[in-house]
Parts: structure tokens; sequence; C-alpha cells
């Protein structure tokens, strides 16, 4: 094997959590022509978050080889709902908010992808040509007993809990998107495992030959527990302000940062290796994170925008200083003033009273930079005060 080949595996491979089939993939790469490479995203939600981007990179990285991104927008797989790791059947979508939804996901994705590598493409401009009778002969390719092989549809089905005969169907236009779109290679993330291999099954029978499956690993939130989830809220979403996707990077642990730098960060592992090694010898984990806060938000802001926002977050959290611009509200209190757990809630930094409770009582709330200790605290009407909540949450509330 040439070198060429060998480097390109080893880039293939990186973060990879399973590679099917790594032969096969040798067997590509040795054809000489460039691979189409598939990955589908059902826009489901208007924004993507960085556990998105780890497929994205993947993508990119192929795309550093030279070759062909098949970004799939599953815009008629989004009105289905992916039942993937579901213990309910998920509800659908309508076109409308469906294309609303797409949009974005074109705005965003080239941020990180080049343009002129990538054909992006819509599952609707098959599926919507094929015909009633088409549909039933693709059903026929797959069984009952395949179906429930896969692990959520088996628990679902001992327990007794409700499975839709529709998300039968979704596996297997995932499956027929392979088909239609030709693809060489597809990835996923661990949990698409199933739908994935189903593909390589349907591309077989269409006597195709059959797609390299890679999954990629499930990226772990802010928590450094459960998978980056805007229903958990522990995402970082690719849109969020630089000062936002700063402080939030700047949470994150320093044993989760190097996952985070192998998942999403576009350095050579050679560079990386080097940075732990550094860590490793006593620099400051902290000037570490600064360096992938920095290519993070360059990569989806600009350099200036990243520039700005370190200095802010030194500033605010190593000086003790305050933003110096803030959301500003005004809040009327008919001259009665305001307790502060309502005040906090009214002004919308907490998502109810008892949120702004919680906080008191864990000294996570400020008021004019003094830390607020008395959760009967009343603020009287005509003030105008700078309320922190955490480390990120400021605003400026004029109390009438």
């Amino acid at each position: 094997m040439s070198t060429r080949i060998d480097d390109a595996l080893a880039l293939i491979n990186r973060g990879v959590e399973e590679l099917l089939l790594p032969t096969e993939l040798e067997a590509r790469l040795k054809l000489g022509r460039p691979l189409r490479i598939k990955a589908g995203f059902d826009p489901t939600a208007p924004d993507l978050h960085l556990g998105h981007t780890v497929l994205i990179n993947k993508l990119r990285q192929f795309q550093m080889l030279g070759h062909e991104v098949l970004f799939l927008i599953g815009d008629f797989t989004a009105m289905i709902g992916d039942p993937t790791g579901k213990s309910a059947t998920r509800p659908s979508l309508t076109r409308e908010q469906v294309a609303a939804n797409a949009e974005t996901y074109q705005q965003q994705i080239f941020k990180i992808l080049d343009p002129d590598k990538t054909t992006v493409m819509f599952n609707s401009s098959w599926m919507d040509k094929l015909s009633s009778a088409q549909l039933i002969q693709l059903a026929a390719k797959h069984t009952v007993a395949r179906m429930l092989e896969r692990d959520d549809f088996s628990k679902r089905y001992q327990k007794g809990d409700a499975i839709s005969i529709h998300e039968f169907l979704y596996p297997l236009i995932q499956g027929y998107d392979s088909v239609a779109m030709r693809a060489d290679i597809e990835l996923g993330g661990t949990d698409q495992k199933f739908n994935l291999l189903v593909g390589r099954q349907l591309q077989e029978q269409y006597q195709m030959a059959p797609q390299i499956v890679i999954t990629m690993p499930i990226l772990e939130g802010l928590d450094g527990v459960q998978k980056m989830s805007k229903s958990l809220g522990n995402y970082i979403a690719i849109t969020d302000s630089p000062d936002e996707m700063f402080g939030k990077l700047m949470s994150v642990s320093d044993d989760l940062m190097w996952r985070y730098f192998e998942l999403l960060s576009l350095r050579p592992m050679a560079e990386i290796k080097a940075l732990q090694q550094q860590v490793a010898d006593g620099r400051n984990p902290r000037d570490v994170k600064f360096e992938l806060a920095d290519e993070l938000i360059s990569r989806f802001h600009s350099t200036v925008e990243a520039a700005k926002a370190q200095a802010s977050f030194i500033a605010r959290f190593q000086k003790g200083a305050m933003p110096e611009e803030m959301v500003e509200v005004m809040l009327e209190s008919h001259g009665a003033g305001m307790a502060i757990a309502n005040l906090l809630h009214f002004a919308g930094m907490v998502k109810s009273t008892s949120e702004a409770l919680r906080m008191i009582e864990q000294q996570a709330v400020r008021i004019d930079g003094e830390r607020v200790s008395d959760k009967k605290m009343h603020l009287a009407a005509g003030v105008r005060v700078v309320c922190q909540v955490g480390k990120r949450k400021f605003c400026r509330i004029t109390l009438s």
C-alpha cells in the first residue's frame, strides 16, 4: 500500500467509532477516483450544534482527500420522524417546518464544508416521485423480523409499546437514499448503524456495489455525561454568539477538552498530541482550551470575533469586570417593587421563580457584583441594577 493511501486511511480513521470492512475501503481508495461520501441530516430543528458537526468535520476531511461530499437534507424523512433511540412514536413535521429548517442548514454547513466539493441533495426529489406500488415493492425487500432486530424497536415491542407502521419505513427510505445517491460510503452516528446497513443491503439488491459504513461517536455535551442535545441544555449551537460560545467551551472539563479537540478540531493529531504533552509538562489547560475556542469561534464567526470573545472572557471572569454590552429590560411593578426571584424570572434570566431560588441557594446570583444570599430580598421601585446569574448571564434591569 502506498504512503498516500496510508495517510488517507489515518485521516479517515481519526475519531471513528467503527469502520466496517476496511479492506473494501482500501480497494475503493485504490480505484483512484473521487468517492461519493453520503451523510444525511433530518432538519427537525432550525439550528445545528457542535454534536452535529462531528459528522460534518469528517465530511470535510474526505473533501481534503479529494472526494465528493453528498450532503443529504432529509426533508422527506423528517416528516416521518427518525425513530432511532426513541421509546415512543415521534410527532411528524409539516413540509413548511421542514423547509424552514432546511434553509438554515444550508446556511450553516458551509462554515465547515467546501461548497465547490459539496452536493446538497433532498430526498424528497426522488421519494416524491416514488409511486405507491414502488413503495410497496421497496417494503417487500425487508422483513419485520429484521426490523425487530433493531434494539429500540425490539425493546418497545417487548414492553408492548406502540410501534407505528410508518416507523418501519424510515430505515428503508434512508437505505433507498443510498441507492438513489449511488453512495460509496455513508457516515452516521453510532445509533445509526442499523439504518446504514440497510443501505448496504438495498444497494446489493439493486445490483450496486454496497456502501462502506463508518460510524462516528456521539459527542458528549457540556456536562461530559449525556450526549449533546438542545433538549438537555448541554449544547453549543454553531449560531451561538462568540461570547456565549467561548464561555461554554471554557466550561468544558480538562479531560473532555481532548475529545472535543479530536472530534471538532481540524488540527492534525500530531499537533493535538503535542498540546497534550505540553499540559503533561505543566502548561495550564486553560490556555490550551483558549486555542480550541479560538479555532471554533474563528470557524463559525471570524478570527476578530474570536479574539474579542477571549478578551471579554478574561475581563469578565479573571478580572471580575462586567460586559460592556448587555440586555436591557424594563419591568413594571406599579411602585410596589419586586422580590428577587420574580425579578429574575420576569427578566427572562431563569425559567421559573423556583429556579431563581435554587440559583440563590447555589450562590450563583449577583446584583451589581454583590452575591445575593437572601432569597426574600425585595428590590424597591425605581432601581436600576445589573443582575448576573451563573457565569455568563447578565442583564441590566430597570424596575419602575
